[in-house]
């Protein structure tokens, strides 16, 4: 796919060079007009794990803990890293309507975190003003002023294909479908990314938001074996207005399938109800449809909030 080599920006503001981004308002018009396909239908309550301090602190292999909505906790030995931290009741003006897995002063300072997006589920302020001054930041172009204007200075910007190396870490910017727009940051003036996260021993794929797109391929050849994706699948109904945007549980699944990883943690739902689809059926309807395409559930593992994942053991030389 040529284009996920190409130019991103023109005249300061970012876009996706294979399809760049448009508002489908007929669509949402029409939807006013729809009988809402939910009504009736009861897809039950997030689950949550009740003993998640316990699971998350204790001994074990690398794992992936899910705290809520983009919110992962990969953990190898004592480095933590965290993905698109959010942690408080708000994303501008939606309420959180489940309260985290974990809060956020029960955690270990983070070795790194990273960042996909400016939008406020995704970058909170109040988070990122109470994880430690000195927490290493990975964001896309244009949001390291922001970082340094909160005094947070330890942050490093990049654009897709560009690469940080932490330690033993290995953190590579990858192209995603989406846009980014907050107050003060006007639409596209800043990037949008996904995150191929490696360590000496795994390699952790985390989309952040992200409409389905045929980059998943590319991604998956440049970068080989992949142990864990971290895929959305909520915010998506009315599908043909948010598409483009945001991937549905069944697009998630052709996504996974695209970067043939070995195991899909689905996240972006449970937490705020930011569309119209009930805030537990995406994870009912990704395990629906990863029973009918024959997954196990150590390969589609829809998570508790709070729970924690072990990863399986596997061939550990990636690299």
């Amino acid at each position: 796919m040529k284009a996920l080599d190409a130019k991103n920006q023109h005249n300061g503001r970012f876009f996706n060079p294979w399809k760049p981004f448009s508002v489908n308002y007929g669509a949402l018009w029409n939807q006013l007009f729809k009988r809402n396909p939910y009504k009736g239908q009861d897809f039950g309550e997030v689950p949550r794990q009740e003993n998640a301090l316990a699971a998350f602190t204790a001994a074990g292999p690398e794992r992936v803990t899910w705290t809520g909505h983009a919110t992962m906790m990969i953990r190898e030995g004592d480095d933590i890293v965290l993905t698109d931290p959010h942690f408080s009741d708000w994303a501008l003006m939606a309420k959180r309507k489940t309260a985290p897995g974990l809060r956020v002063d029960q955690i270990p300072p983070p070795r790194f975190a990273v960042l996909s997006h400016n939008h406020y589920d995704h970058l909170d302020e109040e988070t990122v003003m109470a994880l430690p001054a000195d927490t290493l930041w990975i964001v896309p172009m244009g949001l390291a002023d922001w970082f340094r204007d909160h005094d947070r200075h330890h942050v490093i910007e990049l654009n897709w294909w560009q690469a940080h190396k932490i330690g033993a870490w290995q953190v590579h910017c990858v192209p995603v479908q989406h846009w980014s727009k907050r107050i003060g940051q006007p639409t596209n003036s800043t990037l949008w990314c996904g995150w191929m996260i490696e360590s000496p021993t795994r390699r952790y794929f985390f989309a952040g938001d992200t409409g389905y797109f045929a980059g998943f391929k590319e991604i998956a050849q440049r970068f080989g074996p992949i142990d864990v994706a971290m895929l959305p699948i909520g915010a998506y109904y009315p599908e043909d207005f948010l598409s483009y945007q945001h991937m549905s549980p069944g697009e998630a699944l052709r996504a996974f399938e695209d970067l043939q990883a070995k195991a899909l943690l689905p996240m972006h739902w449970g937490s705020f109800k930011l569309t119209l689809e009930p805030i537990a059926e995406p994870a009912v309807h990704l395990r629906r449809l990863a029973q009918q395409a024959g997954y196990t559930e150590q390969q589609v593992k829809t998570m508790a909030l709070g729970e924690t994942w072990m990863l399986p053991p596997g061939d550990e030389s990636n690299h």
